[in-house]
């Protein structure tokens, strides 16, 4: 039976090895890679069958990674592997698109079991956290609204709070200085901001970055 083909995000080095040492035996490591941007790259290229992501990733965070792996191949898995345990935080990873959620504190089995669950077709949420999660899942009132902002405007927004430039940013994204701007000024009509320091206050409680 051929192993179960894995891809694996985590911008830190000694997590990726770890995993990969201790995967290596029951999966079929296709590929590690240390950002969002670079994992949505490496699906496309690599076809795995279970992405195995962390959530907090420079560039391009594992919520707006998954939200376009999704998008571009649907039936990848995802199992997102991650420290943050905030039920709201696990929903909203399982709304994105993913299929599991499992905490770096749990034993490197129960990431091998969220694998197994997931690639036939369960959800798969660590069970130290399971009955908080689906209460989120099941009072829609519970969960923080999210402002409408487009996809590409999370991909700035997230830049923004990791203290890039404009000039930066559109290189990161490929597109001109001026579009850079236009998505920055948007953004803060929708979000009510006045300066940038108010976008990235945004930027930290959307979790697009870390405090």
């Amino acid at each position: 039976m051929a192993k179960t083909k894995v891809l694996l995000a985590d911008d830190h080095a000694i997590v990726s090895q770890g995993l990969e040492a201790l995967l290596q035996e029951s999966c079929e490591l296709v590929g590690s890679v240390r950002d969002g941007r670079a994992l949505v790259a490496a699906v496309s290229e690599l076809k795995p069958d279970v992405v195995v992501t962390d959530i907090s990733m420079p560039g391009l965070n594992g919520l707006e990674a998954i939200r376009q792996i999704k998008r571009l191949r649907p039936h990848t898995k995802i199992v997102a592997l991650t420290m943050h345990s905030e039920p709201t935080l696990v929903a909203e990873a399982l709304r994105a698109g993913a299929s599991g959620y499992v905490l770096k504190s749990s034993a490197v089995e129960e990431l091998e079991r969220a694998i197994q669950e997931v690639i036939l077709g369960r959800t798969y949420v660590t069970s130290l956290i399971a009955k908080d999660v689906f209460a989120v899942l099941m009072d829609s009132s519970a969960a923080t609204p999210e402002p409408q902002l487009t996809a590409r405007q999370r991909e700035v927004l997230q830049l923004i709070g990791e203290g890039r430039t404009m000039k930066e940013i559109a290189a990161a994204l490929n597109i001109s200085p001026r579009t850079a701007e236009s998505h920055k000024y948007d953004m803060m009509q929708a979000l009510g901001c006045k300066t940038t320091a108010d976008l990235i206050r945004h930027a930290v409680r959307l979790r697009l970055v870390s405090q």
